[in-house]
């Protein structure tokens, strides 16, 4: 299970979605793991959670900075891996700069893309 990113091809957008993969003690996020979705409402609902998506959306916005992306929408996910459920983070980025009716330019998409995986490696989501 990786980082999932998919493209608007009517729109300047992309949502991404960052499965947790191993437990984050400095959030509380311990039992990551769980048999059913609605066992991971608890955790996306956590503070410890909320403490995560927070440092998210600063890292996000840092890097995006000169790329013309934006956050749109940061929440958490219920990530499913086989029988294994896990929570995750999933958001929608926008370009900004782009017309409407466009798809994201390429130079954003590698922005994106660059971006998708400082979170997963700064926030150590496995």
């Amino acid at each position: 299970m990786s980082i999932r990113i998919s493209h608007d091809p009517n729109a300047p957008t992309a949502s991404v979605e960052l499965p947790i993969l191993q437990p984050l003690p400095d959030y509380d996020l311990e039992e990551i793991e769980q048999p059913t979705p609605r066992d991971v409402d608890p955790l996306l609902a956590s503070q410890g959670f909320k403490d995560l998506l927070d440092e998210a959306r600063s890292l996000f916005e840092r890097e995006a900075a000169g790329h013309s992306l934006e956050i749109a929408q940061l929440t958490g996910a219920i990530c499913q891996d086989g029988h294994t459920h896990r929570p995750g983070l999933w958001l929608v980025a926008r370009e900004t700069s782009a017309p409407a009716a466009q798809p994201m330019s390429a130079a954003a998409r590698e922005a994106l893309t660059r971006i998708a995986e400082l979170l997963r490696q700064e926030l150590a989501l496995g």
